[in-house]
């Protein structure tokens, strides 16, 4: 499957903020997150929205280095009431930084990804995901676009297939190396596939349908959630055929 281009995923980032906003207005702030338990709702909105005004911070400042989020600072957010404003103001300042360089400019990222243009695909995701943790509090009501859905299948694949190379301290991914065993992503709607292969060196994920050790099928929106740990690995709305404890297992070490 070919990656969205920019415009189509930032076009989707200002719409997945929006709704967002949308999720949480008039909801009680200190609710807990069903699936991010330690998270109250005003942590979960805080947690995006910063995100998308340090990324924004990080690209117009055009750094020759790494900057780590810690180190860029930026406006104090509103009251829990305004936070759905300050929300749709960051996804557009991150957008329109990204404009203004260039998506292909290089920038801070933490990823081998140096490219401005990451930002803007990853928090587009990181918002699709996180917005069914808001609407899962709220009771708002929750849909994704399939190709956008997809689009986030394969951007979460990409990063556990870096990450199972590299010893990064948050988001390590070796356990998944190991000896061959291949897990095989279906989305039904639209219809495309990814295998993935464990070897003793890295995961490598490939979009060539195969014959594997478990797969997982479902539409795009619901194997995304079950991806991201958003619906259970014995949940209706996903189908599991072989080796089922080789999928828990997936799951167990690549929750975000």
């Amino acid at each position: 499957m070919k990656t969205l281009s920019h415009d189509r995923l930032a076009v989707a980032l200002l719409g997945e903020a929006d709704r967002f906003g949308a999720a949480i207005a008039g909801a009680a702030p200190d609710s807990r997150v069903p699936t991010c338990p330690e998270w109250t709702l005003r942590d979960l909105t805080l947690h995006v929205g910063v995100a998308y005004h340090k990324s924004a911070a990080i690209i117009l400042s055009r750094p020759a280095a790494y900057v780590p989020f810690e180190a860029v600072t930026i406006d104090e957010p509103p009251a829990f009431a305004g936070l759905g404003d300050w929300l749709r103001d960051g996804a557009a300042r991150l957008v329109a930084a990204v404009t203004e360089v260039g998506p292909e400019t290089p920038t801070s990222t933490w990823t081998p990804d140096r490219r401005a243009g990451f930002w803007t695909r990853r928090l587009t995701h990181e918002t699709v995901v996180h917005r069914a943790d808001a609407a899962l509090t709220t009771g708002a009501p929750y849909a994704v676009d399939a190709e956008l859905a997809a689009d986030g299948i394969a951007e979460g694949l990409g990063l556990v297939s870096v990450f199972s190379r590299l010893q990064h301290p948050a988001l390590d991914r070796t356990p998944l190396r190991g000896t061959g065993e291949t897990l095989l992503f279906h989305a039904t709607e639209p219809d495309v596939a990814w295998l993935a292969r464990r070897t003793p060196s890295a995961v490598e994920v490939s979009d060539e349908p195969a014959a594997a050790d478990v797969v997982v099928e479902g539409r795009a929106a619901d194997l995304l959630l079950a991806l991201s740990g958003r619906l259970a690995a014995d949940d209706t709305r996903i189908r599991v055929s072989g080796d089922a404890e080789l999928f828990r297992h997936w799951l167990a070490h690549t929750r975000f």
